[in-house]
């Protein structure tokens, strides 16, 4: 039988160590992440960028928004931002943190939304804050409409 041994120094055992547990942090990161529901960064600064993306979310849509409109979110919501918010934490998004500040909404007539193909009563919106999207939704016009997160159903 043998046995081996090793000597290992302290700073290098050290450096082992802190580099096992930053690694360890790094993957804890992750999968907190992960598991949050946390929506990817998209960074949409030109009119290709948000064409791209739509197109990514499964629609088709015009080829330049409809309107641009420039938002303050406010600092005290009522039911309907709450509600509004809901809808955007299931996509992983949060509004919350975006009290206070201002944001573009760009939105787009959708061709493809089933049931109301060429429709002009179907609209996706994107809210841009500082390039970054933070939220959005498509939804009907109509006044007995629907509204349901970015990404289209299978």
């Amino acid at each position: 039988m043998f046995i081996k041994t090793f000597r290992i120094k302290k700073k290098a055992g050290t450096a082992v160590l802190v580099v096992m547990l930053s690694l360890l942090v790094i993957t804890a990161v992750f999968i907190a992440r992960a598991a949050s529901g946390r929506a990817d960064i998209y960074r949409l600064k030109t009119e290709s960028d948000r064409q791209a993306f739509i197109s990514e979310m499964g629609w088709q849509a015009d080829k330049e928004y409809d309107e641009c409109k420039v938002v303050l979110i406010p600092e005290k919501w009522n039911d309907v931002y709450k509600k509004y918010n809901e809808l955007q934490k299931e996509q992983g998004f949060d509004l919350e943190k975006y009290k206070g500040k201002t944001c573009e909404i760009y939105s787009y007539r959708v061709h493809n939304y089933p049931g109301f193909e060429d429709s002009e009563d179907v609209y996706i919106s994107l809210y841009i804050c500082d390039n970054v999207l933070i939220g959005g939704d498509v939804c009907s016009r109509r006044l007995d409409g629907f509204m349901q997160g970015l990404k289209r159903s299978s």
